[in-house]
């Protein structure tokens, strides 16, 4: 039997585990105007398979995944693969099943961003797509080019078309790269790692919330050269040894975060302060506030410090 996410914006139907909050599904009974061969109306969408890292690392190689061990029997009844996704607005115009959705039941939505502390890399790829799909389907309802409306593609392709103009509307991936610059400190040679504080994090997080440069890949440039570009933009300086490391898809709103190392080479931190409201080199040993583990963020800066046995 098909089972199904359900989400509101960018929250998902969540249960309240021992560990945690855990993504709900619901069954689609074969009455349930047959949903899950309506793959592509607007509101439900199929999901192709997430794998966790360890299908495609080496052996031996470290998996960021390994220490997010759960339950068989929980895993089994609540993070099975899903088959599909759908808004809540669908669920209930289609007359699906649903829970009784309250905090005091022990369910209800719950943002995707405080689920990446404990749910397994695979589930939350699986989320992120759903998001994604979800979104793009609500905004290209109309074609772009002529502005009629548009229709789904036929079971198998995922596009949006217009039927006047045969425009097809495929779903989007916005690159962006995420760096994070070290030099050793110039008076006691410790290593160090530049965080930022944006204006994004706001100013009511007491500490402040400090992360990594980053910004999106501009149309006719490399990787490397979007690393240099938005470095020297935010910060003014400029770096050497840029190494790509990892990504991980971002559904803000359908981002691919495409995460690099790279060595400080010269000049003074001069802030982009439409963007920044400060910067600085800090020691590994002494970190500001930092973005929380699931991200990629996160995963550099944890990186950096194993590197020099400190762990974070």
């Amino acid at each position: 039997m098909a089972h199904a996410f359900v989400l509101s914006d960018d929250s998902i139907l969540c249960r309240q585990m021992p560990d945690g909050w855990w993504p709900l599904q619901v069954q689609l009974s074969p009455d349930s105007n047959d949903l899950s061969k309506q793959a592509y109306q607007v509101g439900h969408v199929t999901l192709h398979e997430s794998l966790a890292p360890n299908h495609w690392l080496l052996d031996g190689s470290p998996d960021k995944d390994a220490d997010r061990t759960v339950d068989a029997n929980m895993a089994h009844s609540f993070t099975a693969q899903a088959t599909s996704a759908m808004t809540y607005d669908y669920a209930v115009a289609h007359n699906v099943t649903l829970p009784i959705i309250a905090e005091s039941s022990g369910n209800t939505f719950v943002p995707y961003r405080k689920l990446m502390t404990h749910l397994p890399v695979a589930l939350l790829d699986q989320i992120s797509q759903a998001i994604q799909l979800l979104s793009w389907q609500a905004d290209t309802q109309f074609c772009g080019r002529c502005a009629s409306p548009t229709v789904h593609a036929d079971q198998g392709e995922r596009a949006m078309v217009c039927p006047v103009c045969r425009l097809r509307q495929y779903p989007r991936v916005q690159p962006c790269v995420i760096t994070a610059i070290t030099r050793p400190n110039p008076v006691t040679d410790e290593m160090q790692i530049l965080l930022a504080h944006h204006h994004r994090h706001g100013q009511q997080n007491l500490p402040p919330m400090y992360g990594l440069i980053a910004g999106f890949v501009e149309v006719g440039e490399s990787l490397e050269h979007a690393v240099v570009r938005e470095v020297a933009e935010e910060v003014n300086i400029s770096v050497s040894d840029i190494r790509y490391v990892s990504s991980q898809p971002w559904p803000f709103p359908s981002n691919l975060m495409l995460g690099f190392r790279a060595s400080y080479a010269s000049g003074d931190i001069i802030l982009q302060e439409d963007e920044l409201a400060h910067a600085d080199f800090f020691d590994l040993s002494n970190l500001p506030r930092i973005p929380p583990k699931g991200s990629i963020a996160r995963d550099l800066i944890d990186q950096v410090a194993k590197e020099q046995n400190i762990d974070l």
